[in-house]
């Protein structure tokens, strides 16, 4: 809009000069067309006339572009999901290559890693890959997309969620573990996490386990296109909710335990990148707040797809929009792995790579310079400092229940307003922007 405001400016002037240019070689020999005291010979040196072809020129140009930012919008307006989901594929695609090169950076022996956030973040790539048959199913069994399909939308986002509690518990275990050693105490047990794979590998397997028996036993059992994820055992009965709301609820509306899933996600993100920040002051390495940053795009892709949802999948826009963010976000998250495996003395076997080479000597920068943490906004990433004296299980019940709570907000809140049907672009860009830009004025 902004650049149609601009354009339409430019033919304003240009039909204006047009205008004005025959009457710039005339000439009073008191006042001239301009006020008085300006001589006709003054005019003809210093304003050089616009030919008329140049402004029809010009003219021409302004419609067109006004005509090409008008085709954009509609196109953007009305892509179908059949477009969105051909546009976003490259990205996805695209997006895996840098995400394995900051599984590598981040392994890397100098980096001491907790390996149970090693392990954490390797597992997305498992739902990746078996979201992908859950796609390919509700495509040929209901021709939808995974999200319009509850039961298998929800099984395949679960996997999800068990990534992001993975990386939540196993950098909750290493932070309390250093914490305490740098406060003095000889007796604190070391957890398995943090030197061995093999814990957080089994538990892994065990939710991963538990995520297909709710995809394969609605299956077996011959669901349709919109049977409800776990029954939908959750969700209020319409017959028992004591109110009237404005608007009924679409065949796509996420179930209860579906909504759990996103919003946990979003959460456990929060807290993860909470918790690099906190590693860095652990570490003494403040190279692990460059990781907090370069996780920002991915959980502004989180709260697109969360969005997407929120409005019923009827902005198909939004996803392409979220796979260029997972690709910028998975890129920027592989640079900041780089720059902490460089800082810790780990040195490339291909040598210095333009744009990409920082010293492990570049943390001088951060010599005298003392950092105050921002308390002018408290959101869910305080939550592993606010919840530190609970252990892992009250941790996580706390997490699941506050993100339930909000869920049922979320789900009949919103069917008292207009905007989750109005399929406003505009709306939607800023439920997706603002929380992204509060959530990096925070760090």
């Amino acid at each position: 809009r902004m650049t149609q405001a601009l354009a339409l400016a430019l033919l304003w002037h240009a039909k204006s000069t047009s205008a004005f240019a025959p009457s710039l070689t005339k000439s009073s020999p008191h006042h001239g067309y301009f006020g008085a005291g300006i001589q006709p010979s003054t005019l003809q040196h210093n304003v050089m006339p616009l030919p008329l072809d140049g402004a029809t020129s010009l003219i021409d140009s302004s419609t067109q572009t006004i005509s090409f930012l008008n085709q954009l919008n509609e196109s953007i307006l009305t892509m179908d999901q059949s477009a969105a989901e051909q546009l976003a594929g490259p990205f996805f695609g695209a997006s895996l290559f840098p995400y394995l090169a900051f599984l590598f950076f981040l392994n890397v022996p100098e980096n001491e890693t907790p390996r149970g956030v090693t392990v954490g973040f390797a597992t997305i790539l498992l739902f990746v890959f078996l979201t992908i048959p859950a796609a390919i199913a509700a495509k040929v069994w209901y021709d939808v997309s995974l999200a319009d399909c509850d039961w298998l939308h929800g099984s395949a986002e679960s996997l999800l969620t068990m990534t992001n509690l993975v990386t939540v518990v196993a950098f909750r275990q290493a932070l309390s573990y250093k914490e305490q050693e740098q406060n003095g105490n000889t007796n604190v047990n070391i957890p398995e996490s943090y030197n061995s794979y093999a814990p957080m590998v089994k538990l892994v397997g065990g939710l991963t386990v538990l995520a297909a028996f709710t995809a394969f036993v609605p299956a077996l059992a011959g669901a349709q296109v919109h049977t409800p994820y776990l029954g939908g055992f959750m969700d209020l009965p319409s017959s028992q909710i004591p109110w009237v709301a404005t608007h009924p609820e679409p065949e796509n509306a996420l179930t209860i335990a579906c909504w759990i899933i996103h919003v946990t996600s979003l959460v456990e993100f929060l807290v993860a990148m909470g918790f690099c920040w906190r590693w860095a002051e652990i570490s003494d390495n403040p190279r692990w707040k460059g990781l907090t940053w370069g996780l920002l795009p991915l959980h502004t892709s989180g709260i697109t797809a969360c969005t997407y949802h929120l409005l019923y999948n009827s902005i198909p826009v939004l996803v392409p929009l979220q796979a260029f963010l997972t690709c910028l976000g998975n890129t920027t998250a592989m640079y900041a792995a780089y720059r902490i495996a460089i800082s810790n003395g780990w040195s490339a076997p291909w040598g210095e790579i333009p744009l990409l080479n920082v010293s492990n000597d570049d943390s001088d920068e951060y010599a005298g310079v003392i950092t105050v943490d921002s308390q002018s906004l408290v959101g869910f990433e305080d939550l592993g400092d606010a919840l530190a004296e609970d252990n892992d299980y009250s941790f996580i019940l706390k997490l699941f229940a506050g993100c339930a709570i909000g869920s049922y907000v979320v789900k009949y809140g919103e069917v008292w307003f207009d905007f989750p049907f109005e399929s406003d672009l505009n709306v939607a860009l800023a439920f997706i922007f603002v929380p992204s830009l509060l959530n990096g004025f925070k760090w």
